[in-house]
């Protein structure tokens, strides 16, 4: 009954990364151009370290390659070449690919890959590639196979990159597939109607049809930034922070105002890089589950990576769990309430959490489990703020200048701490946080993004001429729009509902920082036009990397033409987050004793519930207000306004933050 009156079911999952994990996928062939069978195996060289942590990486003689999706037998190169702008060097020799096809089937391959050099400048090889293919094994018959050609996987330049993502694309085709289409049919079962949409690691999401296999890795974590980037635009937010803690780990992402995202073009997925514009995300090992242990070299706390899990979980939970972790401080610093965990669903139990910190911390460092407590909460809060620094800095960005969006089961309970050591003053804790990614994926709109790889001068600096072969870009653009019109339509769009934003990936001459600009134009007519888009990149760069560190001196290139094709859907719309006015709380509904950084002793801290604060309520720090989803702490120096729809704004108790407060209060636009 319910399922028959919802109006979309949008699924973000973890299949494709289980099944790298597992290596559970079909034996994948891969045919490439000749010369170039070892380009995979090598791995630009970097095989080795690719996806271990940073200390696995400075030990590489220690690291092991990970096994194969594609195995050196079931590589064959294919006779032919095409030279950088696409033109025929070498016509492809028929006669040798079938034979090549019929060996590699021999071997035992399930699903083939085609990936020829310089494929994305011109696909007319790989395409006769795949007509071969189903020529010798027809779809109609027992015997056909599933065929993923590079160009339509990724349209950048890269021969590793491209080939690393087919063959991933290819490996989890069939696990993804099965997976999906039986959840689709349960629905349909279950009397929901409608296709089921999948959430994409680029920010949009799809109908099953129109879905790679690529797409839906890690799109949980980033359904919580589509759903930051929502929030700021419709609260006027300006720059965010997203932090996304949970019990294993902790998800940083950027949105920064002007709709610009950040994306990683070359993500390593499990142990691969690869080619695909994913939503950049940075995850840390810290989480509510995070294990801590002491670390001999320093004498001191290490926090994470590794995770108790769901299962044992925290030695407080009373599982089986006999590691401290992050959960186990918080309830022996006194932030957590025993009895009134996840809304009483668990119990917890503070001996066993001593007893687990007195074990593993206290005995070698020789202090109380209360001082071990504090140097955990510490050492987790300065490795999230440590993770926050280093990602904005390598993007040009001041912390002073965001707004820390602080979500996830254990966000509100660790977000003073973290905002502390950053030198931030200003939090938001969003509605429904502890299932804000859920929120993210109930708002984002249909969407598709093709990008094309091209070295395009738009300002030569040695000609001192601007770019002005319009008819050329233009057509590019064209392009890209109509094969992203296409995936719309397949899956049933109207077509006067179909949207487009352009995004052009710039660069001063050959440096390695790229910026990208949104386009106000999705057309060059004229040289204004030009000047708009140099205009733009040069407002962009300075504001990244400080006024002054433009360069047009160096020229102003193009790398990466993408166009997003979205089609805006149904959303829900918040609104504003602040109460029309505050108040005081008033008496606390207890207090318990206690523990903070920087405070000697127990202190004594009033206790709120959530549900029985109105809206517009100010709770003055140090304060625990409990909600049956999550904590909210009030460390000292810091208050908390309870705002619309359960938000929830968290400020320094200072004379700046309070008029940076008020400031916000009618406009919601924080002047850093």
């Amino acid at each position: 009954d319910v399922l028959s009156e919802v109006d979309s079911v949008r699924y973000a999952t973890t299949l494709g990364t289980n099944a790298l994990i597992q290596r559970k996928g079909p034996k994948v062939a891969l045919l490439v151009t000749c010369g170039y069978e070892s380009t995979v195996p090598l791995a630009r060289g970097r095989g080795y370290g690719e996806g271990l942590s940073e200390k696995s990486q400075a030990d590489l003689p220690g690291a092991c390659r990970p096994a194969p999706l594609v195995p050196v037998p079931m590589i064959a190169g294919v006779r032919e070449r095409l030279d950088a702008v696409g033109n025929v060097l070498m016509p492809l020799d028929e006669k040798d690919l079938r034979t090549k096809i019929r060996n590699l089937v021999d071997r035992g391959a399930q699903s083939f890959c085609v990936a020829l050099v310089n494929s994305v400048a011109n696909p007319m090889h790989e395409r006769r590639v795949q007509e071969i293919l189903l020529e010798e094994y027809p779809e109609h018959m027992l015997g056909a196979m599933p065929i993923v050609m590079s160009h339509k996987v990724a349209g950048r330049k890269g021969e590793y990159v491209r080939a690393s993502s087919t063959i991933m694309d290819a490996f989890l085709h069939d696990v993804m597939y099965h997976g999906l289409s039986s959840l689709e049919l349960n629905l349909r079962e279950s009397n929901y109607k409608k296709p089921m949409l999948v959430i994409h690691n680029s920010g949009g999401m799809a109908q099953l049809n129109s879905t790679d296999a690529l797409q839906t890795i890690h799109s949980g974590p980033v359904a919580g930034v589509s759903a930051s980037d929502h929030l700021a635009r419709e609260a006027d937010l300006g720059n965010v922070i997203c932090t996304d803690m949970g019990g294993t780990s902790f998800d940083i992402g950027l949105v920064v105002e002007g709709g610009v995202k950040h994306y990683d073009f070359n993500p390593v997925i499990e142990r691969w890089m690869v080619s695909v514009p994913m939503i950049h995300l940075v995850t840390l090992g810290a989480g509510g589950g995070s294990i801590c242990r002491y670390d001999r070299m320093y004498n001191t706390v290490q926090v994470g990576p590794e995770s108790a899990g769901s299962n044992p979980g925290p030695a407080c939970y009373d599982r089986g769990g006999l590691k401290p972790t992050v959960a186990d401080a918080d309830l022996v610093l006194g932030y957590l309430d025993p009895a009134n965990y996840a809304g009483g669903a668990i119990k917890l139990k503070a001996n066993r959490a001593k007893q687990a910190i007195e074990d593993e911390i206290c005995e070698p460092l020789d202090i109380s489990v209360t001082e071990a407590a504090l140097m955990i909460k510490r050492k987790v809060d300065a490795n999230m703020a440590n993770g926050i620094a280093t990602e904005l800095r390598a993007r040009g960005y001041d912390p002073s200048n965001f707004t820390l969006l602080a979500y996830g089961g254990n966000g509100p309970l660790h977000g003073c701490g973290i905002a502390s050591q950053l030198g931030i003053d200003r939090m938001l804790v969003p509605p429904f946080c502890s299932v804000f990614s859920a929120v993210g994926a109930g708002n984002m709109h249909q969407l598709h993004i093709h990008e094309k790889s091209l070295f395009m001068w738009i300002f030569d600096s040695n000609t001192r001429r601007l770019y002005n072969d319009y008819e050329k870009f233009n057509k590019i653009v064209a392009e890209l729009e109509e094969n992203g019109r296409q995936d719309l339509l397949r899956q049933g769009m109207n077509p006067g509902d179909i949207k487009h934003k352009l995004e052009l990936d710039m660069r001063y001459g050959n440096q390695l920082a790229t910026t990208t600009v949104v386009a106000p134009k999705l057309r060059f007519e004229s040289m204004d036009d030009v000047m708009a888009i140099i205009k733009q990149f040069s407002v962009d760069y300075g504001n990244r990397f400080g006024k002054g560190s433009e360069a047009p001196e160096a020229g102003i290139r193009i790398n990466t033409v993408r166009v997003q094709s979205y089609v805006e859907l149904e959303t829900v719309n918040l609104g504003k987050l602040r109460a029309k006015s505050t108040k005081a709380a008033g008496p606390a509904e207890g207090s318990r004793k206690c523990y903070f950084v920087g405070h000697e002793g127990a202190v004594d801290t009033a206790v709120f519930s959530h549900e029985k604060l109105d809206v517009g309520t100010v709770v003055t720090g140090p304060a625990v207000v409990i909600s049956a989803v999550t904590t909210y702490l009030v460390e000292p120096g810091w208050k908390v306004e309870i705002g619309e729809h359960g938000a929830a704004w968290f400020t320094r108790g200072t004379a700046t933050a309070d008029r940076k407060a008020e400031k916000a209060s009618n406009s919601l636009k924080v002047d850093a």
